[in-house]
């Protein structure tokens, strides 16, 4: 791996999640409108905009498609239903495969509010067809 290979894949950790959550919000939007969201944050040229989008969507993140000579960038798939797949490896990697190990733990080490408790104990009891 080149030193700018690694720069750019530095580059895609830090800061890719906010280039795709800008198409997230935007819905299919031109490199220019990410970088416009982006820049508002960090200070990037839009070269490296260009870049680090290309990356996700070789990463399948994201996909584009030419109107004249811009390129409209889309995300593949919405944000929750990515952020569900990386629960499910977080899950499947450090809780044995156990959802319960996951939410018990998150709650021993009081990551989730009392009101966040409790509206996930309502959407719980929805689900199940309870009170």
């Amino acid at each position: 791996m080149t030193v700018q290979t690694t720069r750019v894949t530095e580059l895609v950790k830090r800061f890719g999640r906010n280039h795709a959550q800008a198409v997230w919000d935007a819905g299919p939007c031109p490199v220019e409108a990410v970088h416009q969201v982006v820049s508002r944050t960090r200070k990037l040229k839009e070269t490296s905009i260009r870049t680090i989008l290309r990356r996700l969507e070789q990463k399948g993140y994201l996909r584009h498609e030419e109107k004249g000579r811009a390129y409209v960038y889309r995300a593949v798939e919405p944000a929750r239903s990515l952020a569900a797949r990386a629960v499910r490896q977080i899950i499947d990697s450090f809780c044995r495969g156990s959802v319960e190990e996951l939410v018990s733990g998150m709650v021993e080490a009081k990551v989730l509010s009392k009101g966040e408790l409790e509206t996930l104990e309502e959407f719980v009891r929805s689900r199940k067809g309870g009170k």
